[in-house]
């Protein structure tokens, strides 16, 4: 049973600016794998730092490019989960609302949202190692991994590698969004990874009712308003329901 305060619900029923940080836990509900849990089967043997990182591209680009591509088959086949679309709904009940992500695996897009900052990038997308121009397609001339119709570089995935800086622009509007919302929500995340981990504090000091949502306690638990204790596929529908009375496919 998952109990909504009743000041939450007022809250929530008023904000026009709603801003939501997801991590790898609400992905997780789809049955994606974290990064570690990637590293299974074949790829048990190595470590992060053999797969995701430049200096790992430079050295092996074949290894990197074929786990990644791996990793794409096990996204492929997940659909969207009751969370996603609960997001979706949010969404369209508030005229200012930032959905800012850790997770490449596109879900949210593909489930309906519009307004997603991808903060360490997606899967699904590739980029010239070099220029960084993005690349929909290419020709096949048999590498791999396949060049840049450009440059010839290779090309690599567009994620967000170990000892890489985020998108200075995509942080930047990821901060303002934390800073100007009224309701920060803080769902399915550890609270771990810098920078990303900073913006509910971001939004805290600018005055933000910050919630979060998670089955276990994280760092930032004891500085929020609400702690929605659960999965974020059974949480977000009862408090789409509860608020707007929007109901949210399972």
């Amino acid at each position: 049973m998952v109990n909504i305060p009743s000041p939450l619900l007022d809250t929530l029923h008023a904000a026009q600016r709603i801003t939501v940080l997801t991590g790898a836990g609400i992905s997780a509900e789809s049955g994606v794998p974290t990064f570690r849990d990637a590293q299974t089967g074949l790829w048990a043997r190595y470590r992060p730092e053999e797969l995701a990182t430049p200096e790992a591209f430079q050295r092996h680009p074949k290894l990197v490019w074929d786990w990644y591509a791996w990793r794409r088959e096990l996204v492929a086949g997940v659909k969207p989960n009751a969370a996603h679309h609960a997001l979706v709904k949010l969404e369209q009940q508030v005229p200012d609302f930032t959905l800012i992500t850790q997770n490449v695996d596109g879900l949210h897009r593909r489930a309906g949202s519009g307004n997603v900052l991808e903060l360490h990038g997606e899967l699904f997308r590739t980029k010239c190692s070099r220029c960084e121009r993005a690349v929909n397609c290419w020709q096949d001339g048999g590498e791999t991994p396949p060049v840049c119709g450009h440059c010839h570089a290779w090309l690599r995935p567009d994620v967000v590698w170990f000892g890489e800086m985020l998108p200075v622009t995509l942080l930047q509007k990821a901060e303002a969004a934390a800073a100007q919302c009224e309701v920060f929500f803080s769902i399915g995340t550890s609270s771990l990874v810098y920078p990303a981990a900073e913006l509910p504090f971001t939004a805290l000091r600018g005055g933000a009712t910050v919630v979060e949502i998670n089955p276990q306690p994280t760092p930032l638990s004891d500085y929020v308003a609400y702690t929605l204790q659960g999965a974020a596929g059974k949480v977000l529908p009862v408090l789409l329901k509860a608020v707007w009375d929007s109901e949210v496919p399972q």
